[in-house]
């Protein structure tokens, strides 16, 4: 007890405040700001290959991103869209809002989920096809929505599982619980399911049973949807970064909770998936502006952020939007020919970048 009183006295040991730096790969760069743009969309996110072309969603429509960035409305469904995936048989699994998973096309067309096992499904948050029947799920809160994503960090949110789910049998096997906000995943060649774990800044291999091992953490943000790309090697999705002053908001229950109780979540000290756009946002002063000018190191809310990793998980390669730039929020980004297809939910449009 004691330890603690002077840990937070002089702001050392538990109470200490410290972030890793980007340095080395994670160095910043002006990539996504510079990058072409492809589509201006509302929100995009969920970027997939499908029967040949490329679908994305924004809110709960379903989109064809077409030749010369052309965009087509495909389907609307009844909630938010907050995960896809898809298989080369043709089938679409889609994760809404609402709680529920469905599946479109393929062998199992038609067949709809909203529980897995006695767990009932209230945040999709990332799927992938393990095989034509398999599919693996992140859940990445059974407290809040994925529409509440900020509360769920803000009251430290551990309630996250990963599921592989038997599309013949409807039989749904729990491969990790107790997860801080799963929301991505993939399945490696050699049977290793990776996970990026959003509330504790890290990358986990999961297999049945056992413990979750640590492949990358200590990263500077949180990550999100994770991607092959060639190689063997992975994109992993950082959507929002870590800062000094929401890690003391964290710290700070007394404050922080009647922050939950009495401010819109909108204007929360607390990670944000857009560039500032309203003079009601927390953070406005001296340290962000000099001379009535953002400058690119401002400690942000909001950044844009994509890591290229190499099949060990370490950081080859990464790609930026700072501070002083629009196109955050980075929740989805899809390897095609010639470079990268980037999603910024938070700066409204679909990007290509060079790599």
């Amino acid at each position: 007890m004691f330890t603690r009183y002077f840990d937070r006295l002089r702001g050392s040991g538990e109470a200490a405040i410290t972030l890793p730096p980007m340095d080395g790969a994670l160095r910043p760069n002006n990539r996504i700001e510079e990058a072409d743009e492809i589509a201006a969309v509302d929100a995009p996110d969920n970027l997939v290959r499908h029967n040949g072309g490329l679908i994305f969603s924004s809110g709960s429509t379903l989109h064809k991103l077409e030749e010369h960035g052309a965009v087509a409305q495909i389907a609307t469904e009844t909630s938010a869209v907050c995960c896809l995936a898809s298989h080369t048989s043709g089938a679409l699994a889609i994760g809404l809002e609402e709680g529920q998973i469905i599946i479109r096309g393929g062998a199992h067309d038609g067949q709809s989920f909203t529980s897995l096992g006695d767990t009932q499904i209230v945040a999709p948050s990332a799927m992938v096809f393990e095989d034509a029947a398999t599919l693996l799920i992140c859940l990445a809160s059974q407290v809040h929505g994925m529409a509440e994503w900020k509360r769920d960090l803000m009251t430290f949110g551990a309630s996250g599982s990963v599921w592989r789910l038997d599309l013949i049998t409807g039989a749904a096997r729990c491969l990790s619980r107790d997860l801080a906000f799963p929301s991505g995943i993939v399945a490696r060649d050699d049977g290793a399911v990776l996970v990026s774990e959003s509330w504790r800044h890290r990358v986990i291999t999961i297999a049945d049973g056992g413990e979750p091992g640590v492949v990358l953490d200590e990263l500077p943000g949180y990550p999100s949807r994770l991607i092959r790309g060639d190689n063997n090697d992975l994109w992993l999705c950082i959507f929002a970064p870590r800062t000094q002053l929401i890690e003391f908001v964290l710290k700070e229950r007394a404050y922080r909770e009647r922050m939950l109780a009495e401010i819109d979540p909108e204007y929360w000290i607390a990670p944000s998936l857009h560039a500032p756009i309203s003079y009601l946002e927390p953070m406005q002063g001296g340290g962000l502006k000099q001379l009535g000018e953002l400058k690119p190191w401002a400690p942000s809310r909001s950044i844009g952020l994509v890591v290229r990793l190499d099949a060990d998980g370490r950081p080859l390669e990464s790609l930026h939007s700072r501070a002083n730039g629009k196109r955050h929020g980075i929740t989805s980004c899809l390897p095609v020919s010639g470079g990268l297809l980037i999603a910024s939910k938070g700066g409204d449009t679909i990007l290509k970048a060079t790599t």
